[in-house]
């Protein structure tokens, strides 16, 4: 199959085109500066999409050739999901990294929701249209809900983040109208030995400064970077999947556990306690993020056969961190 990833140079869709060549499909990088992104393996090809530019050129070049601009006057653009058999979104502006400033606010859920909507629309432009979308979404559709199993089935938090996880699927599901199947993959923390949320971790914890926030109790869903393009991949080639999947290791881990885990991994020790109106005070809505209890479960994804190379912390962490 030929796939084309929006988000292709991030941390999961560096992971995924890895996966996608491995199992022989094409992985087709959508970017908004085609002339940064070589094209070699993984990558069989570079287009460029960008929603906000009105849809006036793109570029494209085919792995071992040279890219070519198209400029269009007085008519439409050529579709860059034109001759893909599916198309990833994985785009979106980080949602850790600071204070969630009104702008800032309004770039997560732009990036998120218009750009979802944006691709819909360049989707159902074309006939035929792919086959299938898979709409990056997040663990943060829950909102914090203490100790609750959180099965796919499950309604959004009412929170800023679940707000706009919810609205991004909404969108996504539009693609149905078009014939396609659509996958919403609501993604935990992931663990990768570079990028990622791990890095900025593991920093205070070799400086014997790692903390648990608050009591710990709250549950902390993550999973490795393998296992998530494994699981995005074993999505597209699995028909009978759509809807929401939510992409967490079956060993989920209290905040508490994650902390001595990781901490054991480094040779250190982990006393402190953060308390959650600091990070309130420093970090604002934002500190949400860190203090939220999301105990959701994979039941889409053991359910329909997929395997799960790293269930447990320990050996996650031991991969990431010895890589």
């Amino acid at each position: 199959m030929r796939v084309a990833i929006v988000g292709a140079t991030g941390l999961i869709g560096r992971a995924l085109a890895a996966a996608l060549a491995a199992r022989g499909h094409e992985a087709i990088a959508l970017t908004r500066r085609p002339e940064r992104t070589p094209v070699k393996p993984p990558l069989a090809g570079v287009r460029r999409w960008d929603p906000g530019a009105g849809g006036a050129a793109f570029a494209t070049a085919a792995a071992g050739g040279a890219g070519a601009e198209h400029s269009i006057v007085g008519g439409a653009a050529p579709n860059p999901f034109e001759g893909v058999d599916a198309v990833v979104n994985l785009a979106g502006e980080p949602i850790a990294g600071g204070r969630w400033t009104p702008e800032r606010k309004k770039r997560i859920r732009d990036s998120r929701v218009d750009g979802t909507r944006r691709i819909v629309e360049a989707l159902s432009a074309l006939d035929p249209s792919p086959r299938l979308l898979v709409a990056g979404s997040a663990v943060g559709y829950y909102g914090s809900r203490g100790d609750a199993v959180l099965r796919e089935n499950e309604q959004p938090g009412g929170d800023f983040l679940a707000g706009v996880c919810r609205d991004l699927e909404r969108e996504a599901v539009a693609a149905g109208t078009a014939g396609a199947r659509v996958v919403t993959i609501r993604t935990a923390v992931v663990l990768a030995a570079t990028g990622g949320a791990l890095p900025s971790m593991v920093r205070p914890f070799r400086l014997g400064l790692g903390a648990r926030i608050g009591s710990g109790r709250q549950w902390f869903p993550w999973i490795h970077v393998t296992d998530i393009a494994a699981l995005i991949v074993h999505c597209i080639e699995t028909d009978a999947v759509s809807g929401p999947v939510n992409a967490v290791s079956p060993g989920i881990v209290t905040n508490a556990d994650f902390t001595q885990t990781l901490a054991r991994a480094l040779g250190r020790r982990a006393l402190f306690a953060a308390p959650p109106w600091v990070l309130r005070l420093a970090l604002g809505e934002m500190a949400g993020v860190l203090t939220a209890s999301i105990r959701a479960v994979p039941e889409v994804a053991l359910a329909h056969g997929f395997e799960f190379r790293y269930r447990d912390l320990e050996g996650a962490l031991a991969d990431c961190l010895h890589a």
